[in-house]
């Protein structure tokens, strides 16, 4: 297992152009709608774990969601300067972003600060999965904007060293199988919901929602090679079983190859 290690990275972002991936507009786009999600959404994470923080009596752990907080709060600032990227493009971030807060503002008014804790659980399964794809297969972005790919390879990364860290401090104050479960259905729902919706107005603003070609190009690139989402179904479903933990799925020398990739 690796360490959690805080890293203080910037990411020079104006310079990159609009449709920066490889495959196009709609890939560029699918990435891009994704990044509305985390200022909003790191912030909530962090808030949800730190509310047990004096609680914990593991000193590791401890420590790990300390690294966790810090991690994620760079992923939110380097998310906010992308998303003010995407205003300046004309996309209405601002909009999409008052649906997230609704969301979460729902989340935070209705659920206990443990059920909170298990929506934190539920999205942080999604980005280490997403993150473990993007550092096993380099071809998800293959012929990307160097900028952009090195953001993206970075929080691929720091998502997969801390994966455990929130499921652990969910388990240590009494979560349990069915409430996680229930929990990970509801999010489920709604955040796929939002990526699809999301999706439509990137693309639209785009000038390529009814564009076929386009459209295919995104369903090759999600669903068949290299099967961004299709690869995804199985570790997701993982997630409803009742001895499931974030780090039996190793790929830790994903996170390995990369820091020795920073040396290179």
């Amino acid at each position: 297992m690796t360490s959690i290690e805080v890293r203080d990275f910037r990411f020079p972002l104006s310079s990159s152009p609009r449709d920066w991936h490889g495959k196009g507009p709609a890939v560029s786009a699918y990435f891009d709608q994704l990044s509305v999600f985390f200022p909003l959404g790191e912030r909530f994470f962090v808030r949800s774990v730190k509310h047990y923080q004096s609680q914990l009596t593991d000193p590791r752990l401890q420590e790990e969601v300390a690294a966790f907080c810090a991690q994620e709060g760079h992923h939110g600032r380097e998310h906010v300067a992308y998303n003010e990227r995407l205003t300046a493009q004309g996309l209405p971030i601002a909009g999409l972003e008052r649906i997230v807060r609704f969301l979460l503002g729902i989340s935070m008014r209705f659920f206990s600060p443990r059920r909170q804790l298990a929506v934190t659980c539920a999205l942080e399964h999604f980005t280490s999965l997403m993150g473990e794809l993007v550092l096993s297969k380099p071809e998800v972005l293959d012929g990307s904007d160097p900028t952009m790919r090195s953001l993206w390879r970075w929080h691929s990364a720091e998502e997969n060293e801390h994966r455990s860290v929130a499921f652990d401090v969910y388990q240590a104050v009494g979560g349990t199988f069915f409430e996680r479960c229930r929990v990970m259905l509801v999010v489920s729902f709604f955040f796929w919901s939002l990526v699809v919706l999301q999706q439509l107005v990137f693309m639209a603003q785009r000038g390529v929602v009814f564009s076929v070609r386009e459209h295919a190009r995104l369903f090759k690139f999600l669903f068949v090679n290299p099967g961004v989402l299709s690869s995804l179904v199985r570790p997701y479903l993982s997630y409803f079983r009742r001895d499931f933990h974030p780090a039996a799925r190793g790929g830790f020398e994903l996170v390995e190859a990369w820091k020795r990739s920073l040396a290179t």
